[in-house]
């Protein structure tokens, strides 16, 4: 972020120390407050993985210098990986099917990664497929596989929690964060109960999204806008603990639309969908912690707004509800 004041060596020291900044539309007697990882040289919060997640497979041998990191991604985790596999000496192929954001792909390329495009009607399935039979072809590569990959939570709790715990001083009753690979939320989940037990965990996803299933509710599968949390298939997503969750909260898309507009025009927050739903969830559970439905162990909660918006615009995230396509 922008407190750095001495030169730096490589942009990789840039990752992370995002600030974390108060979301005015919460109640003022239990702040949200929100880290921005727009802040990271990738613009998201894959950075930290994309450095964390390499930096320890090198040091494992999973991958060696010169080796190639090859991974199944529709975008801001194949960015994080392509800032971080170039200043560490690897090489990174992504496999993205054709549909997704042409504005991500064209960055993994220019951060020096290969895409390998797979047909859009067989979704990720395929691209994961077809990821683990390129890294077999190759010598020395490797799959770090974001959804199962204990590394990916690791880097939370070693680095976003920390940051928070520090700038809050240690008094953070709640942490929301929305769940696709479910990695953010775990990792702070993590560092904050082991902390203090009673620290409320929320975690967000969209309607229609089947998260609530791993607390036994049914859910009605259906396709939503809001992107890079939610899942349709919860057998992906290795690294949940529903022990670590005390409630999942869906966001409305409408509301999710709604909240994008207002945390730029009121705040100033040119952020993207995914930070929408997390603003939304982190002032009910705030609301609720005021009225004295939730008991927490302090008067703040912490919640992540993960991009920008500028990666969407082509998706018109500011035009009418119709007009945005997710």
């Amino acid at each position: 972020m922008t407190a750095h004041r001495e030169p730096l060596s490589s942009v990789l020291e840039t990752i992370g120390e995002t600030p974390l900044v108060d979301v005015h539309d919460a109640p003022d007697a239990v702040p949200v407050y929100a880290k921005l990882e727009s802040f990271n040289p990738g613009a998201s919060i894959k950075d930290r993985i994309g450095k964390y997640m390499l930096e320890r497979m090198l040091e494992r041998g999973d991958v060696g210098e010169g080796g190639t990191v090859v991974e199944p991604t529709a975008g801001n985790t194949g960015i994080g990986l392509a800032v971080a596999a170039k200043q560490l000496g690897l090489n990174a192929i992504f496999v993205v099917p054709e549909r997704f954001s042409v504005e991500k792909q064209q960055l993994m390329r220019a951060l020096g990664a290969e895409v390998v495009n797979t047909p859009s009607e067989d979704g990720m399935g395929l691209a994961i497929d077809r990821a683990h039979q390129i890294a077999e072809e190759l010598d020395d590569a490797v799959v770090p596989q974001q959804f199962s990959n204990p590394l990916n939570a690791e880097a939370h709790y070693e680095t976003t929690a920390p940051e928070i715990d520090e700038a809050l001083d240690s008094e953070v009753g709640a942490v929301v964060a929305g769940c696709g690979t479910a990695g953010t939320l775990m990792g702070i989940a993590r560092y904050f109960r082991e902390r203090d037990a009673d620290t409320h965990v929320v975690a967000v996803e969209p309607a229609g999204s089947a998260y609530r299933e791993f607390l036994g509710e049914d859910v009605e599968h259906e396709e939503y806008k809001t992107e890079g949390i939610g899942t349709h298939d919860t057998e992906r997503n290795e690294l949940f603990d529903p022990d670590l969750v005390d409630e999942i909260v869906a966001i409305d898309d409408r509301d999710v639309h709604e909240e994008m507009g207002r945390l730029a025009s009121e705040e100033g927050h040119l952020v993207a969908s995914s930070s929408a739903a997390n603003a939304i969830a982190a002032k009910r559970v705030a609301r609720d912690v005021r009225d004295g439905e939730i008991d927490a162990p302090h008067d703040a909660v912490a919640t992540v707004f993960p991009d920008s918006s500028e990666r969407y615009l082509s998706k018109g995230v500011y035009r009418s509800f119709e007009e945005w396509e997710g």
